[in-house]
């Protein structure tokens, strides 16, 4: 049936949904045989067993992206009921390690502080996998890098950083000081930049493309802290947000580049038709409200914050 197709869709490719619907529809367990699960033989053609498991077929992807986000906000419903009339109900937020890091943990500790009683879930992604977590309403709201090539119309934003990309090396083995250095001249350095999947490398590769450079970069992290940690040691120099590039980072220092790189801004980005928690618009109107007040908004007070 069609029921059982939904729900063995999601058994194999979403563990949390799984658990979450397992209880109420009586699923099988994990490991059972795929032709014991009643209906199997209508559906089975989605599925592809390997190695004891089983995968979709992409006609099974392309069923599941379809009724993931609709089993998604069932599920936040359900959750919401549930926790009307006793506590409340999770504030769910998706941001990278990076914004987590230097820019949303002194906002969660503060609403912790003056909240205690509502449970704080944290789903990192990078700044589009973050926009893909939203459109499936696997979290409330999230915060990311704009531009985003995934961030579309209907997604509602507001700006609550605004910020510029630097270059960061190691001042002994990289002397630039008192020169302005152009981006034709970076390109015959080593440069440590995010993985490709990241949108600040989209962003750092069509700077280049721009100046008819082919970016090759020397390392490509998934972590911030790693790039200066290299870039530390000598071994390139680090493409990152200036949030990041703080005081504390001794023995780096930022490379002055004559070329104004493009401001670009963290946004806090929500759906108008998603049904928010009560937790939700709490912790929206609590950030809008201290942003707006001037409080930890820059590099300088996030770090004193």
């Amino acid at each position: 049936s069609i029921t059982n197709y939904i729900k063995f869709l999601l058994c194999c490719k979403d563990s949390e949904l799984f658990r979450s619907l397992q209880t109420a529809f009586h699923l099988p367990v994990s490991g059972e045989p795929v032709r014991k699960i009643p209906g199997a033989e209508a559906w089975a053609p989605s599925l592809c067993p390997q190695h004891k498991k089983v995968e979709l077929t992409p006609e099974g992807e392309t069923f599941f992206r379809h009724v993931q986000p609709a089993v998604s906000l069932l599920l936040q419903g359900e959750n919401q009921l549930m926790h009307t009339a006793s506590a409340e109900a999770p504030l769910r937020i998706g941001a990278s390690d990076t914004i987590c890091r230097y820019f949303l943990v002194p906002y969660l500790r503060r609403f912790h502080q003056e909240f205690p009683d509502i449970h704080i879930k944290v789903t990192n992604a990078t700044s589009i996998g973050c926009v893909e977590l939203l459109e499936n309403r696997q979290v409330d709201f999230i915060v990311c890098n704009y531009p985003n090539s995934r961030l579309r119309i209907k997604e509602h934003y507001k700006t609550i950083l605004t910020f510029r990309d630097v270059f960061a090396a190691n001042s002994i083995i990289f002397d630039f000081y008192g020169q302005e250095t152009v981006l034709t001249e970076l390109h015959r350095y080593p440069l440590l930049m995010l993985s490709k999947k990241e949108h600040t490398s989209e962003f750092l590769h069509s700077l280049f493309l721009q100046k008819g450079l082919n970016l090759t970069p020397e390392v490509e992290l998934s972590s911030n802290d790693l790039l200066l940690d290299l870039a530390y040691i000598g071994l390139g120099i680090a493409f990152v947000p200036d949030f990041v590039l703080g005081a504390e980072k001794k023995g780096l220092y930022r490379l002055e580049i004559k070329e104004e790189l493009p401001e670009r801004h963290l946004v806090l980005a929500y759906t108008e038709q998603q049904s928010t928690s009560a937790a939700a618009n709490k912790f929206l109107e609590y950030l809008i409200m201290l942003i707006y007040k001037g409080r930890p908004h820059n590099t300088e007070s996030i770090n004193n914050f």
